[in-house]
């Protein structure tokens, strides 16, 4: 209470002065934890500028490939081990769950040799 009765009695500047303060110390500690739990779920950037889809282990094409995941990539390593090699990017439409989109989306990464 005694507290409350100094600031009331106080000069404004040196409200609005405190006020800023408080402000500023809990924008130090607030802002590294809310940053750290805002990041988006994106890729890591990969030095892989193009994979060979018909030697890649699905850890290569996941993360070489756009809107490629674990499963899809596994599914295009057990699509290759069944068929055999690809002989064209065209063929990766036969994987379940890669369609035309993603096929256009990574044309330019795939390699075949």
């Amino acid at each position: 209470m005694n507290a409350m009765k100094r600031v009331q009695g106080s000069k404004p500047g040196l409200i609005h002065a405190v006020s800023a303060l408080l402000l500023a110390v809990l924008m130090q500690l607030a802002l590294p934890a809310w940053a750290e739990t805002a990041k988006p779920a994106v890729k890591p950037a990969v030095a892989v500028q193009q994979v060979n889809i018909n030697t890649a282990p699905a850890e290569t094409l996941a993360l070489g490939l756009v809107g490629v995941g674990p499963a899809r990539a596994q599914a295009i390593v057990d699509y290759r081990k069944q068929h055999g090699a690809f002989k064209s990017a065209d063929e990766l439409l036969e994987v379940k769950g890669i369609g035309q989109s993603l096929l256009d989306q990574n044309r330019s990464r795939i390699v075949l040799q």
